[in-house]
This record gives structure tokens, sequence and C-alpha cells, in this order.
């Protein structure tokens, strides 16, 4: 599995590249704070449910949680379904919160 650290995520986000980032905490989580893409928690996952994301099996697909641990998770299950191009977001969201002291 790839990774990516939140300087170099934040570098490529204000390019204006399009990326695709997934949100694998549950919503409350992702109401509370979060730095876009789509919300599908990695429990949605583990059942197979990933009809919002199923047409990027051949595009990057950068995963982010609270911490890394959820999206590393949820990266390994990505690539055993055929996902051929899936980044964690190493320290996911509170790298960012740390960094960016937001």
């Amino acid at each position: 599995m790839k990774t990516i650290d939140v300087s170099t995520l934040k570098k490529r986000m204000d390019t204006g590249e399009s990326l695709h980032l997934v949100d694998v905490r549950e919503p409350s989580e992702h109401e509370e704070f979060n730095i876009g893409g789509v919300l599908l928690p990695v429990g949605d996952i583990r059942m197979g449910e990933i009809e919002k994301i199923e047409n990027l099996k051949d595009q990057e697909v950068l995963l982010y949680c609270r911490s890394g641990n959820r999206s590393g998770q949820a990266a390994l299950i990505l690539e055993s379904m055929g996902f051929s191009n899936v980044t964690n977001v190493v320290g996911g969201m509170l790298a960012w919160q740390e960094q960016f002291h937001i």
C-alpha cells in the first residue's frame, strides 16, 4: 500500500489537482472536521458497500481517517477488491490538525 503524509497531500490539494479523497471515519467524525471527499465508513467497506467509489478502481484513491489506522485497513480491503492505486494518508486528521494548527 502506498502512503502520503499530510504535508504532501495539502500541497497537491493547493495546486487544484483533482483528487479522489475518501473519509473512512464515522459520519459524526466527518461532520466534526473533514478535508473533503466522499464519506465511506470502513465498516461499509468491510461489508462490500462500495458503490460510492467502485468507478475509481483504476484511479488513485486517497483514504483518510482520524489517525491512519482505519484508512490503512480500508486500503488493504480495497486492494483485495481490485483497487489498483490506493494511498493511505499517514497520521490522518490528527496529523492534519497538528500540522496546520486547525
